[in-house]
């Protein structure tokens, strides 16, 4: 006969439940008042508004990934990750991307930001007391 060990993970937890780290001590807690707030909807990642309109550009030219990807001279699986918003592009490969549409980077960035002034303009009215909105129509990237 043999032993059938189950095929789990074991969790260990570093800290036994309800253990707080040395030196903190519970505050109390502030009484509720009222509902409780909703949650602040997330703004969009740049590298997902970009690989949209990388998306978007490629399906408006009717053009399968392949055929680009090996126009920029890229990997077929990471323009698809590129185009999916799973990996940040150098600027080297979102040039050759763009330019494999007929776009220029300038073109590709934006497109991105208008989609981002978008984005972001339906977010400053809900969730957020004060926020600015900027009158800026530019593209600003910090490096």
């Amino acid at each position: 006969m043999t032993d059938h060990v189950p095929n789990e993970a074991r969790v260990i937890p570093l800290r036994p439940p309800g253990a707080r780290p040395h030196g903190n001590r519970p505050a109390a807690a502030p009484p509720r008042q009222g509902p409780p707030a909703a949650p602040a909807a997330k703004e969009p990642l740049w590298r997902d508004l970009v690989g949209d309109v990388l998306r978007r550009e490629r399906l408006a030219q009717e053009r399968t990934l392949k055929d680009v990807a090996d126009a920029a001279r890229i990997s077929m699986p990471y323009l698809s990750e590129v185009e999916r918003g799973r990996k940040e592009a150098s600027s080297e490969v979102l040039a050759a991307a763009a330019r494999a549409l007929g776009l220029g980077l300038g073109d590709l960035l934006s497109r991105a930001q208008g989609e981002l002034t978008r984005a972001t303009s339906r977010y400053a009215g809900s969730g957020r007391r004060g926020a600015s909105t900027s009158s800026f129509d530019g593209l600003c990237l910090a490096a």
